[in-house]
């Protein structure tokens, strides 16, 4: 479950949009969900063993399908 973490910054009487955003910036990195998110972005589950045995049964029969079709001429062998 993820948590989401709110950063938020006011700006301050004195203070300039420069230093707002630094302020705002230094903030977004001491919550680290930077981090967090990064080491996350490219992670996959593997597939389960039901969607791997349906991913081969399905391959298995478009192979079948495919040789019927060689083999009765309807379809040729090699690149195009």
């Amino acid at each position: 479950m993820q948590t989401k973490t709110i950063v938020e910054v006011r700006k301050n009487a004195n203070e300039n949009n420069l230093s707002l955003l630094r302020r705002f910036s230094r903030r977004v990195q001491e919550s680290g969900n930077i981090p967090k998110l990064k080491s996350t972005r490219y992670n996959e589950r593997p597939l389960s063993k039901l969607k791997t045995k349906h991913a081969t049964l399905k391959r298995l029969s478009r192979r079948k399908n495919y040789e019927l079709l060689v083999k009765m001429g309807k379809a040729r062998v090699g690149k195009r």
